[in-house]
């Protein structure tokens, strides 16, 4: 008998070349996948626990490749600026001067929730105080890639920059007593904030042990510009000059890139997470990831942080991410409705290096999957499962979601989280947050 049986469902495995199954159902045995298949109510395996699924589609958990989950805070609070400005005249000094281990584990719970509720059960997050992060993520028993963020410059819970590297390598190994579902390592910030000795230590602290490190690459045309003029280099040949680029390296952003620069990211097999809501809320531009994708560079899709986006709804990454590139290279058919949920599961994973264990639904992998409620106006009727996922589909159409077969959501409630809690001590923060930010410059 196994533990749960998840029926009466149309199933979408994200397998290679799988059609969907209907009437499908997915068996859970302890924290992993320990059948898949296609039956009636005569031919199901016995379960302790059943969930009817009441004709609602089941599929992997999302995957967002990249988020900064304490800036939650800082949703709205700095809109409609240059990326310069509101990095140095706003989110720096919010960060230097306001947060705190607290109130970053208090904004990495509040994401959490809005993850999980937007279905995404495996999150690779960047940030200050990632300890505090790691702590909440664990809380809410979300699948997660814990990154400790890095920049030479004071930052939050690292006064002295001399110190970086050292608070990076404590984390990562602390990051023991998570193995399982989080993996800890290193975010470099960019190649702005980061200088070329940083950049080498990270690499070496992270390959050494079989890590990704995570960088923003290639954001904005200024950061190709200024790089440029300081090195004599594109970012990418900076990059692989310093001997950073490789399999285990996942550049995020890269907007502006020449084609040089995608044959080199290729012939190293670096990993890229497309964040297009935040590229574009931003002005940084569209990036090329049809070339990309044409090139065999692995692509999963992000919703960078809250405060740039200014949500964590991987849905709306997708539906965006469909419709931006074939309006940008006037073609329609570019990025198509079951490419682009690839990139949200499967790809996402394979960013990670976590394919092996989740992003598609087969037996032996982590139970990591949702099920979304197909009784709603905008999803009738249903012809395309796909389609409808990419370019109808919200995230309250979530219903029930699964890490290791662990239910987080179910009936749209959260499970693993206090949610009056969260809200009532970020709504008191937030007071706090707002008396700091009128001593800031003003937009």
């Amino acid at each position: 008998m196994i533990d749960i049986l998840i029926h009466n469902a149309l199933v979408l495995t994200l397998e290679p070349g799988a059609p969907p199954l209907m009437p499908g159902y997915v068996a859970v045995q302890g924290s992993r996948i320990a059948a898949v298949g296609q039956a009636g109510p005569d031919a199901l395996p016995a379960a302790r626990e059943s969930l009817d699924a009441r004709g609602g589609l089941v599929l992997p958990g999302l995957v967002n490749t990249h988020c900064h989950a304490p800036m939650t805070w800082f949703r709205g609070l700095a809109d409609d600026l240059p990326l310069q400005r509101w990095l140095h005249d706003f989110i720096f000094p919010l960060e230097r001067d306001w947060l705190n281990p607290d109130r970053a584990y208090w904004g990495a719970l509040l994401a959490a929730a809005e993850l999980i509720r937007g279905g995404v059960t495996t999150v690779a997050d960047g940030y200050f105080y990632e300890s505090e992060v790691r702590r909440a993520f664990h809380h809410a028993g979300l699948r997660a890639v814990a990154a400790q963020g890095v920049v030479d410059f004071p930052a939050p819970g690292v006064p002295n920059p001399r110190d970086n590297l050292k608070v990076a390598g404590e984390f990562v190994e602390s990051g023991k007593d998570f193995e399982g579902r989080i993996t800890s390592t290193v975010f470099c910030h960019s190649l702005y904030t980061c200088g070329a000795e940083t950049l080498k230590a990270a690499k070496s602290l992270t390959r050494t042990r079989g890590l990704p490190l995570f960088l923003h690459l290639s954001e904005t045309r200024q950061e190709v510009e200024d790089i440029r003029r300081q090195t004599g280099l594109s970012p990418v040949a900076y990059l692989d000059r310093l001997g950073i680029l490789d399999e285990l390296t996942v550049a995020v952003h890269a907007v502006w890139l020449t084609q040089e620069e995608q044959d080199l990211l290729a012939l190293r097999g670096v990993k890229v997470s497309h964040c297009p809501e935040s590229n574009l809320k931003l002005a940084a531009g569209a990036a090329p990831i049809p070339d990309l994708l044409a090139r065999g560079v692995t692509v999963g899709l992000g919703s960078d942080g809250a405060a740039s986006n200014n949500n964590l709804d991987l849905w709306g990454e997708m539906s965006l991410a469909a419709r931006l590139h074939k309006v940008w290279r006037h073609d329609p058919t570019v990025m198509s409705a079951p490419q682009v949920l690839a990139l949200a599961t499967r790809e996402g994973a394979r960013v990670l290096g976590l394919e092996g264990r989740t992003g598609t639904l087969a037996p032996g992998k982590e139970a990591d999957l949702i099920v979304l409620d197909l009784r709603q106006p905008h999803l009738t009727p249903l012809f395309d499962p796909y389609s409808h996922l990419v370019y109808a589909a919200r995230a309250r159409d979530v219903r029930d979601v699964m890490v290791g077969g662990r239910w987080l959501l179910q009936n749209g409630e959260l499970t693993t989280l206090d949610w009056p809690e969260i809200a009532g001590q970020i709504r008191a923060g937030s007071r706090d947050l707002a008396a700091f930010c009128r001593g800031l410059r003003r937009p």
